[in-house]
């Protein structure tokens, strides 16, 4: 099972922010669409590193990577056990595909992973892991490296695109009612297309590679970190998915993908 979703604004989901309200409802359901898994990796937009970094401690710490929030979003915590077994696991593969690794057995829980997963499985029973992006943000890359984790579709693993499908920092609205935006809808509406339409996968790769001459591009990324797991995402699954999320985050439209 794989699956990419906007995480939404910092802590802001578990906060009570009215305008992840959607997100919440979405979150809080999408266990129900799936089975439970026995491990969960996420890659996560919110770590990257010169090569790709597996996480490999037995009980990761938490990382308040974020800044400005109220007191309460420091003392978050989310005590899901590591999985230094899935990691050597994956080391295995990265090292079969030739790409270049390290394991980090201190790093911890990022925000792209509790935030969402606060929501998602809030007893913290499962044992879940991180690998890094890259810090090239090589598009092909990241494609990539997703193959190179195929084999782990095999397994009751879920893996997780933890970032935002729109996330130019300018452009959100934390007060305001969602507004229709044309630039974000034309984004938005090509990465559907892009990503649950049947095609050759050859052809989604090229897209997905050559995803800053899709329409607004850049204005929906700026910095493409936060599309850099999708990729990854779409590398592993290696066919169309299906759309299961498709409202408005922080005041813009986001979309999430399932691929079974």
């Amino acid at each position: 099972m794989i699956i990419y979703f906007s995480h939404g604004g910092g802590p802001l989901p578990i906060l009570g922010d009215p305008s992840h309200d959607a997100m919440n409802d979405f979150m809080k359901k999408l266990p129900a669409m799936i089975e439970k898994p026995e491990a969960i990796l996420v890659i996560s937009a919110h770590w990257e590193e010169s090569q790709v970094t597996i996480q490999s401690g037995s009980q990761p710490e938490m990382l308040y990577d974020y800044y400005g929030f109220p007191q309460e979003a420091y003392s978050i915590d989310y005590p899901a056990k590591g999985n230094p077994e899935l990691a050597e696991q994956i080391a295995v593969m990265l090292e079969d595909h030739d790409i270049p690794f390290k394991l980090d057995v201190n790093r911890g829980f990022d925000h792209g992973l509790y935030i969402p997963l606060m929501m998602m499985y809030p007893l913290a029973d499962i044992p879940s892991i991180q690998i890094s992006l890259l810090h090239s943000l090589d598009s092909m890359e990241h494609i990539r490296l997703g193959q190179s984790l195929k084999a782990l579709g095999d397994e009751n693993i879920l893996v997780v695109g933890s970032g935002f499908s729109y996330h130019n920092m300018r452009g959100f609205d934390m007060a305001a009612h969602p507004k229709q935006d044309e630039l974000n809808d034309a984004f938005q509406d090509w990465l559907i297309d892009c990503c649950t339409r049947q095609m050759p996968q050859q052809e989604r790769i090229d897209r997905l590679s050559k995803w800053e001459e899709a329409p607004s591009a850049r204005y929906c990324h700026p910095r493409e970190e936060h599309l850099l797991p999708l990729q990854v995402c779409a590398g592993m699954a290696g066919k169309a998915g299906k759309l299961i999320f498709d409202d408005y985050i922080a005041g813009k439209r986001a979309v999430a993908f399932l691929w079974r």
